[in-house]
C-alpha cells in the first residue's frame, strides 16, 4: 500500500487520551441481525468452523467449544442483506486464529469449498476475507510475531500487500480443517463511520483506545496494551447507518478486567457529551453512527 495520504483525510497525531484502557481490555462478541437462523448456523459452521453453543427461537450463539460465545446470531426473517456500497457500521468482524498453520488450513479448506475469499498481507497479520449469508463482513486472520512489526515514529507500519497463499497453505502442513482450534478469538472490529475526526473523539478521546495507525488512506486504527488495532475505523462507505430491516452489526463487546474500569470508561463517555447506559457488569453507549458498544468487565456476574 501507499503511504501518501490523501487531501481530505485528516493526519492524525499520537496524542495521549485522557482516559486509557487496561493493556488488558480485547474484543468479546459480536451480536448481528441476519436473515435466516439456520442458513447463518450452517454456514458459521460448515464455513468457519464454529461450535454452536447455544440454540434457540430465532437466535443462537457459535464459538469455539469450551470457551465464550464469538457471535450471536439474532435473526430478523426477510431483512436485506448488506448493501455493496457498505453501511455505517460494520464493514467485517475478525476471528484471530492462534498459529499461521491454523490459517493455512483454513485457507486450504475455503479453497477446496470453492469459495474465493479476498487476501492480504498486513505486515503485522496475513487475512482472508469472506461474506457471511447475508453479506456481513468477516476476515479470518493471523497474527506474525510482536518482534517483527515496524514502526514509523510512534505509528506502526501496516500494509495490504499481495497474499502468499500457496505458503501459507504449505505451512498448513496439508492437515485438514475440521473445526476453529482452541485459542480462536475475536481479535478485531472494523467499522464504516461517516467522519474520522468524530471517531478518533468517540474512540480515543472518550472511550480510551489508543491510536495506532493514522496515515492509512481513509482510515484510523485503535487498540489496547500495545496491539495492532482492536478497532478499524474508515470512509470507504458513503452510508447511511444500517436501516432496521437490513442484516447488521447489534452490537460488538469491549471486555476490561475489572467492573470498576467501566464506571470510568462511562465517567469519560459522559464528559465527552455520549449517552451512556447501565448493562450487566458494564455499560453501553453508541457511538456517532449508531452503532452500540457494550463496555464490561471480564466476569459477567
Amino acid at each position: 500500500m501507499s503511504t501518501k495520504l490523501r487531501d481530505d483525510v485528516p493526519q492524525f497525531q499520537g496524542v495521549p487520551a485522557p482516559l486509557r484502557l487496561p493493556e488488558q481490555t480485547h474484543v468479546g462478541a459480536v451480536h448481528l441481525q441476519i436473515g435466516d437462523l439456520q442458513r447463518s448456523v450452517d454456514y458459521y459452521r460448515g464455513v468457519l468452523g464454529m461450535e454452536v453453543l447455544e440454540h434457540g427461537a430465532g437466535r443462537a450463539s457459535v464459538g469455539v467449544k469450551g470457551a465464550a460465545p464469538l457471535a450471536y446470531l439474532v435473526e430478523n426473517k426477510g431483512v436485506s442483506p448488506v448493501s455493496r456500497r457498505g453501511r455505517f457500521g460494520l464493514y467485517h468482524f475478525a476471528l484471530l486464529l492462534p498459529d499461521r498453520v491454523a490459517l493455512g488450513r483454513f485457507a486450504a479448506h475455503v479453497l477446496r469449498l470453492g469459495l474465493r475469499p479476498g487476501m492480504a498481507d498486513h505486515s503485522v497479520s496475513e487475512a482472508l476475507y469472506l461474506n457471511d449469508p447475508d453479506g456481513l463482513g468477516i476476515e479470518v486472520y493471523a497474527d506474525r510475531p510482536r518482534a517483527s512489526w515496524t514502526y514509523r515514529g510512534e505509528e506502526l507500519v501496516m500494509t495490504t500487500d499481495p497474499l502468499d497463499v500457496g505458503s501459507l497453505i504449505t505451512a498448513g502442513a496439508g492437515e485438514d480443517w475440521n473445526a476453529a482450534p482452541a485459542g480462536t478469538t475475536m481479535g478485531h472490529v472494523h467499522l464504516h463511520v461517516g467522519d474520522l475526526a468524530k471517531a478518533e473523539a468517540f474512540y480515543h478521546r472518550s472511550l480510551g483506545f489508543d491510536k495506532t495507525v493514522w496515515t492509512y488512506p481513509g482510515a484510523l486504527f485503535f487498540s489496547a496494551g500495545g496491539y495492532h488495532h482492536h478497532l478499524g475505523t474508515n470512509i470507504w462507505s458513503p452510508g447511511p447507518s444500517a436501516r432496521a430491516d437490513e442484516a447488521k452489526l447489534l452490537e460488538w463487546e469491549i471486555v476490561v478486567p475489572e467492573r470498576r474500569q467501566t464506571y470510568v470508561v462511562a465517567q469519560s463517555l459522559r464528559a465527552g457529551g455520549y449517552a451512556v447506559d447501565d448493562a450487566p457488569c458494564g455499560v453501553r453507549t453508541y457511538d456517532p453512527w449508531g452503532t452500540r458498544v457494550y463496555v464490561r468487565s471480564e466476569e459477567r456476574r
